[in-house]
């Protein structure tokens, strides 16, 4: 009867060091998924910084380029273009 006692015993002993491993692997988990909750959301700002200082950029190219830059010439005009058929469009949506 206490080989039995002794084997439940160590049993009950591997059971509790299991489940005190489950618990700081949850713990730890946890963490680690804050930190890459904190993470992603940090990227998305960055993303977002980029994104206005690409537009920004774009904008200042463009200005350069009215001002009498010979760079991108072509580019402006391209988008000044684009700008001219859209607003044609809108005229002829608002003439309808």
């Amino acid at each position: 009867m206490s080989d039995i006692t002794e084997i439940v015993d160590s049993l009950e002993n591997r059971v509790s060091r299991l489940l005190h491993k489950m618990e700081i692997l949850k713990q730890a988990n946890q963490k680690l998924t804050q930190k890459l909750a904190d993470s992603e959301k940090a990227i998305q700002e960055k993303e977002s910084v980029i994104t206005d200082w690409e537009e920004k950029y774009n904008a200042l190219k463009l200005a350069n380029t009215m001002l009498g830059s010979s760079e991108n010439k072509t580019e402006t005009k391209l988008k000044i273009n684009t700008l001219i058929r859209e607003i044609d469009s809108c005229i002829a949506q608002l003439s309808e």
